[in-house]
């Protein structure tokens, strides 16, 4: 496949969303260069602002496999996972719904940790240990959560371990004007239901999708890149207002989306601006401020915002290797 093709394809899944949610378009670009990644998504929010619809509707226009799980305070690993069910004289395996291409896990956070954690294994290794035995999942593999923000009543906080593994997290928003709030409506009126995803048809198929994620792991990206990817994590680390900077996860994070968005913008090589586009997606969730900055109500957004006006931006990008 290539860089033009790629690109149309691109445009075409974005267009395709877009018709259904009514939203940010950046915010679906980010996300679909998330999964072009092979990564997993994580949506923050308040409730009502169409996290889960644009989980669900993402799912559909790429034709993948899809499966929705809702998390609640009752909710067991093997409900996840699954588990082996003696059949008179063997044990069958009973796959659970982590069995698929994509994963909906829905108000993540309304679990405990010890249901979260049964998704650890699955968000970095693309496989899962049920008894003892280990079996891979489907290609491409990657978990779209949502959450409520954790002030929410009757929710959990994610553990650090896990938050690490969420490739980008996100905040969709409230509509931006009071045409986006009559858009929304107009759409229900059309629709005539509440959930439309019924309807919607792929644009690309679950193997187009897999080669456009190889065309993905082609983009050139220099030394420079490398550097300043590299600055800008350890640049976390020693921020006044951190207690934890980002973990060398991060640089990777930052390493996967700006070839993605690159190859998005029809270019087979990085540039500094696809590294600031993502930045705050990448790395603010991996940070962990020193109590009396949180106290004060401080953002790790803020930290990422100064390390990106302190590193210096590489001057010369060689475009080719």
């Amino acid at each position: 496949m290539d860089l033009d093709t790629f690109r149309k394809k691109c445009d075409a899944i974005v267009s395709a969303v877009c018709e259904v949610y009514v939203g940010d378009r950046d915010l679906i670009e980010k996300m679909l260069a998330s999964c072009l990644c092979n990564g997993n998504v994580l949506f923050e929010d308040y409730p009502g602002l169409g996290k889960t619809l644009l989980a669900k509707v993402f799912a559909k226009v790429i034709g993948a496999d899809y499966k929705r799980i809702q998390f609640t305070p009752d909710l067991l690993p093997a409900d996840i996972i699954g588990t082996k069910v003696w059949k008179g004289d063997h044990f069958e395996l009973v796959k659970g719904p982590i069995f698929t291409h994509i994963l909906l896990a829905d108000e993540i956070n309304r679990s405990p940790p010890k249901t979260q954690a049964a998704l650890l294994e699955a968000m970095e290794e693309r496989q899962v240990t049920i008894e003892g035995e280990t079996f891979k999942l489907e290609e491409p593999f990657f978990v779209i959560a949502t959450q409520n923000p954790i002030e929410q009543e009757g929710t959990y906080p994610l553990p650090e371990a896990q938050m690490d593994r969420f490739l980008i997290r996100m905040s969709p928003g409230y509509p931006k004007d009071v045409e986006d709030e009559m858009e929304i409506l107009r759409r229900r009126i059309r629709w005539m239901k509440d959930d439309p995803t019924d309807e919607i048809k792929p644009v690309v198929s679950i193997d187009e999708f897999r080669e456009m994620q190889m065309v993905v792991e082609r983009i050139y990206v220099d030394e420079s890149i490398l550097r300043y990817i590299a600055e800008l994590v350890r640049a976390t680390r020693e921020h006044e207002m951190v207690e934890i900077g980002s973990s060398p996860r991060g640089g990777l994070a930052l390493l996967k989306l700006s070839r993605a968005l690159a190859c998005m913008d029809g270019r087979d090589f990085v540039i500094p601006d696809d590294i600031k586009r993502i930045a705050k997606e990448a790395l603010a969730h991996r940070i962990i401020l020193d109590v009396e900055y949180a106290i004060e109500g401080v953002r790790a957004e803020k930290v990422v915002e100064d390390v990106l006006k302190e590193v210096e931006v590489p001057k010369k990008v060689e475009v080719k290797p």
